[in-house]
């Protein structure tokens, strides 16, 4: 994928960044970063429930005719249980932010983030207007400021937009001020494009996620947590951070706004069906981030 005009200097940030190309671009390992505690940086006990209605899956509304989903050569998801009445992840308004790439949960549900913004596939607003899938957006304004009305039709559905800065940058390799820069622009952009403030950031590449200097950064533009993620999604399946290659409740999965030129010419829709895939083969569905998350 481009890296939207930005060479990484041969340093040692730079070199940290190799385990990390998965965030955006390049050959993804999906590696976790070499500071990353065992297990998510917040939250309580695992959260329960189920429950659907006749038309669709309960906190989601996703479509359930299996014509609708016959359409985009998929068969639907289960419905997605209800979301927990006590939020797994419970976010403060002041004082450290807290990292998690997971929510602790015991129901079958994983969660899919889409970042950057590169790609602006109508058919892909088309596919998810049909099948009403949850995501949850992480956009950065490089890459966005071309078309800023194409995410409000996603918007529009339920899924929120998030932080991901101004320029894309690896955060381990800039100032503090300069990272607080890039938040807090993005932050005042999408507050402004979308009506709506982030109160999630995710750092590009993952770079720094678990850093002193950008965790005061996040703090002083607004969000109230930096997100990572456990998986990432390529062209026709994942590549894992766990060494059992499978997985687990309350995943959080990281894919991105990207086409052909980024896919070896696959589209965008495609690369979707085919994580909708192997998400339905391992016997998960798919709830939205926002609703297992207290905000302050």
């Amino acid at each position: 994928m481009k890296r939207y005009g930005r060479t990484l200097a041969t340093t040692a940030g730079a070199l940290a960044l190799a385990a990390l190309a998965a965030g955006c671009g390049g050959s993804a390992t999906g590696a976790a970063p070499q500071s990353a505690p065992s297990g998510p940086a917040t939250g309580t006990a695992p959260g329960s429930g189920a429950g659907s209605d006749a038309t669709a899956g309960a906190g989601s509304g996703m479509a359930t005719d299996p014509a609708v989903w016959a359409k985009w050569g998929l068969t639907p998801l289960p419905p997605t249980p209800a979301a927990p009445s006590d939020k797994p992840v419970k976010l403060t308004r002041t004082g450290k932010v807290p990292v998690f790439r997971n929510i602790p949960t015991d129901q079958k549900v994983v969660f899919i983030t889409l970042d950057d913004g590169a790609e602006k596939d109508p058919r892909f607003v088309q596919m998810m207007q049909d099948l009403r899938i949850p995501f949850t957006m992480f956009l950065m304004n490089d890459t966005i400021k071309s078309d800023y009305g194409y995410f409000k039709p996603l918007q529009a559905l339920g899924n929120s937009i998030q932080n991901h800065t101004l320029h894309h940058p690896a955060m381990s390799t800039i100032s503090e001020a300069r990272q607080q820069n890039e938040i807090c622009g993005d932050q005042k952009i999408i507050t402004t494009q979308y009506g709506t403030a982030p109160f999630l950031f995710r750092p590009p590449y993952g770079d720094g996620a678990y850093s002193a200097n950008l965790n005061t950064a996040v703090q002083a533009c607004g969000p109230r947590a930096v997100v990572y993620w456990k998986e990432t999604m390529q062209i026709t399946g994942f590549q894992y951070q766990g060494p059992d290659h499978r997985l687990q409740n309350g995943d959080i999965i990281l894919a991105h706004f990207r086409g052909p030129s980024e896919l070896k010419g696959e589209s965008m829709t495609a690369m979707f069906a085919n994580m909708v895939k192997r998400i339905q083969e391992q016997g998960f569905t798919v709830a939205r981030l926002d609703d297992y998350i207290q905000q302050p």
